[in-house]
Parts: structure tokens; sequence; C-alpha cells
């Protein structure tokens, strides 16, 4: 995995120094707070995926103009704002290792930092002076407030199934990886099948992501994953190597099971049981082999787009998508 990541990081180095810059230089708030929470979550050492893939879009379609890494920002802007209001909701306790927001400047502020980087995505959407852009940024907030909020509906559901996990994570996850990709092309004034075909890859690569994410609260260590291990089960959250174990299990399993889920003050002993018995039932290599077709679904979707440096890079960030720990 490692060198997979080295040669992306390689081969993007100076797309992400860039981006980074126009972070800090399109924050633009009116107070020193603002910026100071703000930069909390913003340059904690998140991976700049998502405005990456915005840059990337637009560079194989052939984008020729100066302000992609600026209309990148929407994105990581708008997923931090989602960070803070989703930890504060989750009443999670670390970030990317470190103490959240809400829990250092309390939460009304963490509450209005987020609507001032909600707010400011859509400023620099309405930058772009195209409709299109603006109505994909609004539809992906208004999906993902509708997935923490079905989530939310389905905390600590034990009978929570793969069709509705599905539905959760497409609109928190999939739909603002999808948007970043359809924005590149649209700034680029590309055809709407590539415009459709880049879509889908980030569609197809924000499923995968989600899923290989769940999958690591039950496979890394506390200082690996950024936060406490198992926080989705003490947060009620059930992600997909659960549910499928739960609906595997035969009737002993699955009573232990649903006892230590339904147990928020579960101990380490527990979780490893819980572990174990999701293995048994292949609970982790049913998501695995879920989110393998995700990242192929995503890699077909470029095939109508000519080989290209830029096209190695999104095949090997879905590759990177699958392969990652952190």
């Amino acid at each position: 995995m490692n060198d997979i990541k080295h040669r992306i990081l390689s081969l993007v180095k100076d797309d992400l120094s860039e981006i980074e810059v126009a972070l800090e230089q399109n924050l633009k708030p009116h107070f020193d707070l603002v910026s100071q929470i703000a930069g909390h979550i913003l340059f904690s050492g998140g991976k700049r995926l998502r405005p990456l893939l915005m840059v990337l879009s637009a560079k194989l379609c052939g984008y020729d103009g100066n302000y992609e890494k600026t209309f990148s920002t929407i994105f990581e802007y708008l997923h931090a704002a989602t960070l803070l209001h989703d930890d504060l909701v989750d009443e999670a306790t670390l970030r990317r290792g470190k103490p959240v927001a809400h829990s250092l400047w309390g939460n009304a502020i963490a509450v209005l930092v987020g609507d001032f980087l909600l707010a400011r995505s859509l400023s620099i959407a309405a930058e772009t002076k195209r409709p299109d852009v603006i109505k994909v940024v609004a539809e992906i907030t208004e999906n993902m407030s509708q997935g923490e909020i079905h989530q939310l509906m389905k905390k600590g559901c034990i009978d929570l199934t793969e069709t509705e996990y599905m539905e959760i994570i497409e609109r928190k996850t999939a739909v603002l990886f999808q948007g970043t990709c359809r924005v590149g092309a649209l700034i680029s004034g590309v055809s709407k099948e590539k415009e459709d075909a880049l879509a889908g890859y980030g569609f197809n690569i924000g499923i995968a992501f989600q899923m290989v994410d769940d999958l690591l609260d039950y496979s890394q260590n506390t200082p690996e994953l950024g936060k406490k291990v198992g926080a989705d089960l003490k947060e009620g959250k059930l992600t997909l190597p659960v549910i499928y174990s739960l609906q595997s299990a035969d009737a002993t399993d699955r009573i232990q099971m649903e006892k230590i889920i339904k147990n928020k003050d579960f101990s380490v002993e527990d979780f490893e049981t819980l572990i174990a018995i999701m293995k048994k039932y292949g609970g982790q290599t049913y998501t695995e082999k879920v989110a393998q077709k995700y990242v192929k679904n995503a890699k077909n979707a470029l095939e109508i787009f000519k080989n290209s440096t830029t096209k190695e890079i999104l095949l090997t960030i879905a590759d990177y998508t699958l392969a990652r720990k952190v």
C-alpha cells in the first residue's frame, strides 16, 4: 500500500501543494477564531483526496483555465463542515488523532464554523458563474444532510439492512466524490457522456472508500486510525461487516454479537470477541469483495478516456482506495 501511496504522491505533489495554498487563501473569515477552528479540522492531516479528484478530473478533460485549484476548495470546505457537525452529532472525542473541535471550543461555535464552511463552499461555487456547478454543490449538501439524518434515525438499530446501509453511504460519502469529479468535467466543458463517466468514477470510488473506512474500524489501533477503535459501534453505527455477520450468524453467535453491540461500554475483550465472530462468518471478507466490485466499476467508467498520465493516476487512486490503511 505504501508503494501505491508514494507513487500517487510523487505524481501529484505540485497539485497538492497548490491546493494547500488555495485552501488557506480562500478561507477569508472575518474573525481569527473562525480561522483557528476551521484550521483545526482543515489542516490536521487530511488526504485532500476530494479536491485532488476535482483537479485531476478537470485535467483529464483538458481544462485550460487557471481556477481549478480555487474551485477544488469547495469540496474540502464542504467535507470539513460535515466533519465538524458529524463529530458533534456522534459525540466523538477524536478526529485524525486530535481532540475534536467542539471539545476544545464548545458545541455552539463548532456548529457555526461548520455553517461558515458550508456557506464558503457555496460562495466559491458561485464564482464559477455556472448554475450547473452551483446546483451540484447544493445537491451534495442536501444529500449529505439527509444521509446523516437517515443514519441518526437508524442509530443503534440492530436490524439495519444492507440496502439501508448502502442508501446511507451513497448520500453521506459517495455523492461528494461523485460531485467533485462531475464539477471537474463541467468547468472543462466536455460532453455529457464524459461528464457522466467521471461522475460514475467518483461515485464508485466514494462507495469503496466508505466501505474500507468501515472495515478499518475493525482492524486498526487508535494511533493508526485517528479515532478510538470501535467508535462506529459505540456511536450506534452498524456498518456492512457487522450487518453481514449478524445476518449470517447462527442463533448463539447472533445473541452474543447483539449483547456486545447493545452495550455501549463494551470492553476491549468484548470487541475482540465480536471481531472474531465477524471473521468466522466472513463479514470483513464480504465487505472487501463488495468494495472491490465498486473499484472495478470506477476503473471501467474511465474507459471512455484516452490513456494518459492523468488517467493512470486516477486508476491508481482507485487501487489506493482499496488498499489504504488509514
